[in-house]
């Protein structure tokens, strides 16, 4: 599987493929220290949430809830499942506010327990396939952003053909590695976050992604 075609993939899930244009110097910057104020707003309100202020909890489920929701329904595709788990992952994290130390990023702490919570499922048993289909519930937006660019009625099929094809790809890994990829490509958390999340060391974290890529690339090589 070619480098673009995954990259794609990735665009119909929250980006546009089609804009190539690279931010200048000062605007990484300003979206970096934006990045590391978000990381810093997180710790401080988790940090409220410990000494009992239930509305700083609330505002963290508003930035966060989305994402996570999003996060397992890749893992458990099954959407009634992942806002369940969800649920579960916040009232988790809440029961655990007063053993909460900043010594990790908030959302390597989060995306831990969703892991394990999603994997945890798998495990047990309960994957049940819902009807909403993968590109549904993952997808959303895509339609909008195939229907800026104009496309005719057949490329818009093939390109939704391709994207559901690496989705089912991805699904079909083994849960770790599929959490990982998920993690790396969708999430794109560092090597040393998704380590944390999966309770392994940051060697074995690559090479689970080097075998999940090495299968998606055997298995969508036709279209590279």
């Amino acid at each position: 599987m070619s480098q673009t075609t995954f990259d794609n993939s990735r665009g119909a899930a929250g980006g546009d493929p089609s804009n190539s244009s690279q931010p200048s110097p000062n605007a990484r910057v300003k979206k970096d220290m934006e990045a590391v104020a978000a990381l810093e707003r997180d710790t401080e309100l988790m940090l409220r949430v410990r000494e009992g202020d239930d509305q700083s909890f609330a505002l963290l489920l508003t930035r966060h809830r989305s994402p996570v929701v999003h996060f397992l329904y890749r893992m458990v595709q099954n959407q009634a499942v992942s806002e369940e788990l969800a649920q579960e992952v916040f009232l988790r994290v809440y029961r655990s506010r007063a053993s909460y130390e900043p010594t990790a990023k908030f959302t390597t702490w989060l995306f831990r327990i969703a892991t394990h919570m999603a994997l945890n499922w798998i495990r047990d048993g309960r994957r049940e396939r819902g009807q909403e289909s993968l590109d549904e519930g993952v997808l959303d937006g895509t339609e909008r952003q195939v229907a800026d660019r104009q496309p005719n009625v057949e490329q818009e099929l093939l390109y939704e053909v391709k994207i559901r094809e690496v989705r089912r790809a991805i699904e079909a890994l083994p849960a770790k590695q599929c959490a990982a990829v998920l993690m790396h490509k969708y999430e794109e958390l560092e090597y040393s976050q998704i380590a944390k999340a999966l309770d392994c060391s940051e060697s074995a974290v690559k090479s689970l992604l080097f075998r999940a890529y090495e299968t998606l690339r055997a298995r969508l090589s036709h279209m590279a």
